[in-house]
């Protein structure tokens, strides 16, 4: 069976430029399914080199149980402008900064759900930590307590490397020659089955999009990242832990520390690797969805 091209929005998104406090920022906003009671709103935090669109297949389950998802691509990453060159403007606190003022309008003055994948749960991870009241709750989906493993570190290094001599487009080619980080080489997009070719040349597109200074700085933060567990921990808020049942850029033992110092929900989805979304999205949508209702005031949980 083949896979629905990850780049389609579902019927209904909408894709726009989201008006903030801190500038414009690409978004694809889906609404709650029509004749659902409105549970919530999610904003959703894609990982290096990804995008918004990695949510593309999670938006319509996850409004089926009435919830709108935003996913926005963050400065510098595919539609969102930002500083071609200058790295300060991509450090991790001014894109956890980012991130409260796209909440605040996300949300109109309530608490939304966070959900960060990747790189995304560490920036969504800051964000928290500089203020948690525009937060009802917040999922790691595949992102872990600090640096990613050595050997993914090894090939960010290659990747920061080439970036630093090499324009993007030639970047992208020998990245199609060569095994690359493991956020690159299935791109979001669920290892095992094989992208179309519109789906690659959607993928170059979204590659050619990202500013180069934010794929410096994000690549050199994911390698120097601290364990902030410790500080998560002291914030009230519910949190979730999902990631495949198989994952190279953060360990599962490590995940599951982490959920352990959390006092997090764990999900594993089986069958899905470091990109459950679109691995595995059925699953993942109804366990994010399942923790998003238990953190509803009243809730059981």
């Amino acid at each position: 069976m083949s896979r629905p091209r990850t780049f389609v929005p579902p019927a209904g998104a909408r894709a726009y430029a989201l008006a903030t406090a801190r500038g414009e920022f690409a978004v694809i906003d889906s609404p709650a399914a029509a004749g659902t009671g409105p549970r919530g709103t999610a904003l959703l935090l894609p990982g290096f080199t990804g995008s918004k669109e990695d949510f593309n297949p999670l938006h319509e389950a996850l409004g089926a149980r009435g919830y709108r998802t935003v996913a926005v691509d963050g400065r510098g990453q595919f539609e969102s402008d930002g500083p071609r060159d200058d790295e300060s403007a991509y450090a991790q606190e001014e894109l956890a900064r980012d991130v409260l003022a796209q909440a605040a309008v996300v949300g109109d003055g309530r608490p939304v759900h966070l959900l960060g994948h990747s790189l995304g749960g560490q920036i969504a991870r800051a964000a928290v930590l500089i203020d948690h009241a525009p937060f009802r709750s917040l999922t790691l989906m595949s992102s872990g307590p600090a640096q990613i493993s050595v050997p993914q570190q090894q090939r960010v290094k290659l990747l920061r490397d080439a970036l630093a001599v090499l324009p993007m487009a030639e970047v992208w080619e020998a990245m199609q020659a060569l095994e690359a980080p493991e956020e690159l080489a299935d791109q979001d997009e669920g290892g095992p089955d094989p992208v179309g070719l519109e789906d690659q040349e959607d993928l170059r597109r979204r590659w050619l999009g990202n500013k180069p200074a934010q794929l410096l700085a994000a690549g050199r933060q994911l390698c120097i990242e601290p364990d902030r567990v410790d500080e998560l921990a002291a914030v009230p808020l519910p949190f979730h832990v999902l990631s495949g049942a198989r994952d190279d850029t953060w360990p599962l033992p490590l995940l599951d520390d982490m959920a352990l110092r959390l006092s997090a929900r764990r999900t594993v989805v089986e069958g899905a690797e470091h990109s459950p979304n679109t691995d595995r999205p059925a699953p993942t949508a109804e366990a994010i969805a399942a923790f998003w209702d238990d953190t509803a005031p009243g809730a059981n949980r």
